[in-house]
């Protein structure tokens, strides 16, 4: 008796839902519904197909290699390793204004930020300000968590550590006067970034919650110092360090450096000749890695991507013809030729 009791009891409600009684719709599929969706669905892709690659035609792209393996590189010198220092300028005109806002990004090939363990090699309680990891650094950062006398590394790790360090100047020459070309470089990281995964300690000043630890190798400057003209923009929430921080999925990619929209260049580049002066500090021949800077403008679907546009024009394509193929094998069939 109280076996059947439990099991009674254990025994799921009897309704529509929980006994699977609920009313379903089975929709009959037909070739008078199949075909015409077959061509809205085509027509449909290819509009926004078109929309998208003229749309992308209209973004305007410069971009040029400044790595120095050429003889003829105005950056050539500064590929010796006992150069250091080093400073070349790449010199360039635009014809036409280069419609603003504009954005500056520098670029690496053959970097392969994915990789798992350069991606693991950082210590994340670090990075959210945790004083207790700053003196005992997570295992995960070797071989960048102690430097040669045992101090520990703050921020460790390998990526960290290989934060990229090129830095630029642009000029505009103006009656061969150089004028410089303001840059923005607030707000070039993710919202989240800033906000929620990485904080700095909660000590003010910044340097003495980094008292006992010693800078990444590859650092010219302790994090407390990266940006030596706004103190807010330091430490773990420095907007460059956030960018390189955000790891790319591809080994050819470019991360946002700064943006062009102030003072006389509201608008945009006007045509004129232009220096990019650059800090040359990164290496990346031994890798057979290249360096690049591209300036692009962008519209309401982002970047210059004519892949998306060409792709929604292919599936597009195929719907239509996919339906014509239907409805051929349709009257063949539903209304054969009498013979």
């Amino acid at each position: 008796m109280v076996k059947e009791e439990k099991e009674l009891a254990n025994r799921p409600d009897n309704t529509a839902y929980t006994q699977q009684r609920l009313p379903a719709w089975q929709p009959m599929l037909s070739a008078g519904i199949i075909i015409p969706g077959f061509v809205l669905i085509g027509l449909a892709f290819i509009g926004i197909g078109v929309a998208l690659f003229v749309t992308s035609q209209s973004i305007q792209v410069l971009e040029f290699d400044y790595t120095g393996v050429e003889d003829s590189s105005r950056c050539f010198r500064c590929t010796d390793e006992d150069v250091t220092d080093c400073k070349c300028d790449q010199p360039f005109e635009i014809d036409s204004l280069f419609k603003g806002p504009v954005f500056f990004y520098y670029g690496l090939t053959n970097y392969y930020q994915n990789q798992r363990k350069y991606g693991v090699s950082k210590d994340d309680n670090q990075l959210t300000g945790d004083l207790d990891y700053f003196k005992a650094p997570s295992d995960t950062c070797s071989p960048y968590d102690y430097d040669s006398n045992n101090k520990p590394i703050v921020p460790c790790g390998a990526a960290p550590n290989s934060m990229f360090n090129d830095t630029f100047k642009l000029y505009q020459i103006v009656k061969g006067v150089k004028k410089l070309v303001p840059f923005d470089g607030k707000g070039i990281a993710w919202w989240s970034d800033y906000n929620v995964k990485y904080r700095n300690p909660s000590i003010s000043p910044l340097r003495n919650a980094f008292n006992g630890t010693v800078k990444p190798p590859s650092w010219p400057r302790p994090a407390y110092e990266l940006d030596t003209t706004d103190p807010a923009n330091n430490g773990f929430i420095n907007q460059d360090f956030l960018v390189w921080m955000r790891s790319a999925a591809l080994p050819d990619f470019r991360k946002l450096y700064r943006r062009i929209a102030g003072g006389d260049y509201q608008e945009g580049l006007p045509a004129g000749n232009y220096s990019l002066e650059i800090a040359y500090n990164y290496p990346v021949l031994s890798f057979d890695g290249r360096k690049k800077v591209v300036f692009s403008n962008v519209s309401w679907m982002g970047g210059k991507n004519e892949f998306l546009g060409i792709a929604y024009l292919v599936i597009g394509s195929l719907c239509i013809l996919m339906s014509i193929v239907m409805l051929i094998v349709y009257a063949k069939f539903k209304f054969p030729e009498d013979d």
